[in-house]
């Protein structure tokens, strides 16, 4: 199995450093719970180089929002942004440099109209594998319920609205040719709610996937959201299969005791759906791996 989607910090406030103990000791417990290699995929908004890319990517005219949804995401970044990529970049390529089963990744947002200078600066870099995920639509992010002013917007927006919205990004986000794995494919039903007919969608984002040539994400966070599934849902993975799309497995974890949760159930998801194989990645090239 893979751990291909770790995060070395807990949301708010970002250490201004990464340690190669910190790397080692994910690499250690994944290694004892049946994972025989990780990617390292903290969040591209964490980085001060972004700021430099995108800007204040929330305030511009063609992103839909209300102010009270642009200060909410003004706060979320400046709370967030501070590490540097070039030392986190360094300090895993250390650790794969020791032999650590561990290769050099982030997870990139959708950033609409922005996606060709986030390309750019990606390209400076050595990575093995990109995540992409949409964690906001316009400058609602609707998967940060800790935040009142996202969390509210629940109880305003239609859920066939909602999951068109984000199917939309996502299939934006494939067709940048940005990155190699789709994150959280099904990340719009974390709230629970879902619209009557959701294979429209479900085949959408499997389209997507197939179209840029993506692997799926199949990833334990889901079971500790209100949602209460992983992601994708059976029906969205066997979607994805029945389009001959790879996966790559996650547990999304920022902290090390969930490093490999969940693998043993993820693994059954990934046979019911009729997989043999996950997608391994270095240099941003893949290879099949066994399941086992």
């Amino acid at each position: 199995m893979l751990d291909y989607h770790l995060h070395l910090w807990e949301h708010g406030p970002v250490p201004l450093e990464v340690t190669l103990e910190r790397v080692a000791a994910y690499c250690e417990h994944a290694q004892r719970h049946g994972v025989a290699e990780i990617a390292i995929t903290e969040h591209f908004y964490r980085f001060a180089q972004v700021k430099s890319v995108v800007g204040r990517w929330w305030d511009d005219p063609r992103v839909d929002a209300t102010q009270e949804l642009r200060d909410a995401m003004a706060d979320w970044h400046a709370e967030e942004g501070a590490a540097d990529l070039d030392a986190y970049v360094e300090t895993v390529l250390a650790a794969k440099a020791e032999g650590l089963p561990v290769v050099l990744g982030l997870e990139v947002d959708y950033y609409e109209h922005h996606m060709d200078e986030v390309a750019r600066l990606l390209a400076g870099y050595p990575w093995d594998v990109l995540l992409g995920s949409v964690h906001w639509v316009g400058s609602w992010g609707f998967d940060n319920f800790e935040e009142g002013a996202f969390a509210r917007e629940w109880d305003s927006r239609a859920i066939d609205d909602v999951w068109e919205a984000y199917t939309r990004s996502l299939e934006e986000l494939a067709a940048s040719g940005t990155c190699d794995v789709l994150a959280h494919p099904d990340l719009c039903k974390i709230s629970g709610k879902r619209p009557d007919a959701p294979d429209e969608f479900h085949h959408r984002m499997a389209e997507a996937a197939r179209r840029a040539g993506m692997a799926a994400e199949v990833s334990s966070a889901g079971w500790r959201k209100p949602v209460a599934e992983a992601y994708p849902s059976p029906s969205l993975l066997r979607t994805f299969r029945e389009a001959g799309v790879p996966v790559t497995t996650a547990s999304d974890a920022h902290k090390l005791e969930r490093v490999a949760e969940r693998r043993d159930d993820i693994r059954a998801l990934l046979v019911d759906a009729g997989y043999d194989s996950l997608q391994a990645y270095e240099g941003r090239t893949p290879r099949a791996i066994g399941i086992g």
